[in-house]
């Protein structure tokens, strides 16, 4: 599969996450203070928690239930309950599009 248009990134407003499903796949993006753009799985691992609930901040989201959080860049649980990580997508930026593959996903550090 190819990477599928998310979002434009004009609807990226820094630090606050976006969810997005991408063939039944939910995802959070979040442009960061740097203008960075990231894509990790959506449902906090130690929940069925939505993580584009949650807050940004310092290069992490964090779960508005439980206060665990999640790097932006790797997608590990930094902090309990969560131990286990979320996934991290490859992201694209073409022109004003964010475009995502949820299929293939990096591997987590």
């Amino acid at each position: 599969m190819t990477a599928i248009r998310a979002c434009a990134l004009s609807e990226l407003q820094q630090d606050t996450p976006l969810r997005v499903v991408l063939d039944d796949v939910p995802i959070c993006v979040v442009r960061d203070s740097a203008g960075e753009v990231f894509a990790i799985g959506d449902t906090c691992t130690h929940g069925a928690i939505s993580l584009s609930e949650g807050f940004v901040e310092d290069g992490t989201v964090e779960c508005w239930a439980h206060g665990s959080r999640f790097s932006l860049r790797t997608g590990a649980a930094l902090n309990l309950p969560a131990y286990e990580p979320v996934p991290v997508y490859v992201v694209e930026i073409d022109g004003d599009d964010v475009l995502i593959d949820p299929t293939v996903t990096m591997a987590v550090a």
